[in-house]
């Protein structure tokens, strides 16, 4: 292997209360009808602290050689205007020249599915505008949400000037290749390599895996001996948090970790490095088939799921005609909420009951929302 890409993602949603109308549906519609926010804030406060002392890892690691990219969710920034001290902390790390930032759907949406792919080009742009407002970064790579990928938001992200895209290397994409190159598409596509990025995220504080410890120079080890041009990890940084609170080993695997890789001849290198660096690879697949990080049944998979897509398809549509409205973008904002991934993933539950009521309830808050819709364009 040539080269690692390491992309950590970083989402905090804005998960909806538990909502039935005691009086029917009136009045128009806010935040914190649908959201506890005094919930999310505190919620955001423990993590922020936990963020910031990760930051400081990952600077440090910087320092020793490493380069790392963060997918930062537009939920996830929003929040960070409640601390300032984070926000600088990022900041930091896209100084360095050694972390790239990518780009992203600000709601953290699965608009990329619509059938009018408009509100995902939209999406795309706010994001846009708010990193350069809060990072002063234009990012240069796009990494949808929950890494989902299907080839129809190819052109449009090639027009808005991105040049490299990172998606899951789900089974049904590589078709029997491993996701260890830059793979030739409208966009440049990295693919992530499902299983070491899990042995990062899920595995490896576990005391009963076959791997455990893992120790960096065991990882570089399964890394040298795959064949390939470059490797592209993702996890959840959350996860990474948890590592380290449960004081295990991570600390120290990602400060020796660029020294490891570095001893085996490996470079790391950013997302938008690697798509300049190496000669793309032909995958028959990326023009046929789409994936998800999970998988698409577990995001799309039920009646319930495709019911809420299709109810937010309408809704959209109808917003679309009150743009004149003076509610219109409070409105907006809200609707732009209620299409977080975690409500569609939440619908699939493992415990089907669980599943059902959750549905249940966001049905009640897509009713009331959408009736004050129709009343604002009446």
């Amino acid at each position: 292997m040539k080269a690692v890409c390491i992309c950590m993602g970083v989402h905090l949603p804005y998960s909806p209360k538990w909502y039935w109308p005691v009086e029917g549906f009136c009045g128009m519609p806010e935040m914190d009808r649908y959201f506890d926010r005094n919930n999310i804030f505190s919620k955001f406060l423990k993590t922020s602290q936990q963020f910031l002392r990760l930051n400081d890892l990952i600077l440090e690691s910087v320092e020793r050689g490493g380069k790392y990219s963060f997918d930062l969710s537009g939920p996830f920034l929003e929040q960070c205007r409640w601390d300032p001290e984070l926000l600088e902390s990022f900041r930091e790390l896209g100084e360095s020249r050694s972390v790239e930032f990518t780009g992203s759907c600000n709601y953290h949406s699965l608009s990329s599915v619509y059938p009018d792919l408009s509100w995902f080009k939209e999406e795309v742009l706010m994001y846009r505008e708010i990193l350069k407002e809060l990072l002063s970064i234009t990012p240069k790579v796009f990494v949808n949400t929950e890494l989902l990928y299907t080839e129809r938001v190819g052109k449009i992200l090639s027009d808005l000037g991105f040049k490299g895209l990172i998606a899951e290397g789900s089974r049904n994409l590589m078709n029997g290749y491993d996701p260890v190159h830059v793979f030739e598409n409208r966009l440049l596509t990295l693919l992530r390599h499902i299983n070491l990025s899990e042995d990062l995220e899920l595995r490896f504080s576990e005391k009963n895996w076959q791997g455990y410890p893992l120790i960096p120079e065991k990882f570089v080890d399964w890394i040298a001996s795959m064949e390939g041009d470059v490797l592209t990890l993702y996890f959840n940084y959350a996860n990474l948090c948890c590592h380290y609170r449960n004081e295990s080993m991570i600390a120290e695997f990602i400060r020796k970790l660029p020294e490891a890789l570095e001893s085996r001849s490996i470079e790391m290198l950013t997302p938008s490095e690697a798509v300049k660096r190496f000669e793309p690879f032909k995958l028959p697949t990326l023009g046929t088939e789409q994936t998800i990080r999970y998988g698409m049944h577990n995001a799309l998979g039920n009646h319930a799921q495709q019911l809420y897509l299709r109810e937010l398809v309408r809704i959209g549509e109808e917003l679309s005609g009150i743009k004149e409205n003076k509610n219109y973008h409070e409105l907006k904002q809200i609707f732009g909420y209620l299409q977080q991934s975690e409500i569609f993933f939440s619908m699939n539950s493992g415990n089907i009951r669980e599943g059902y009521e959750k549905a249940v309830n966001y049905f009640s808050i897509l009713s009331d929302f959408r009736r004050a819709v129709l009343e604002e364009g009446a």
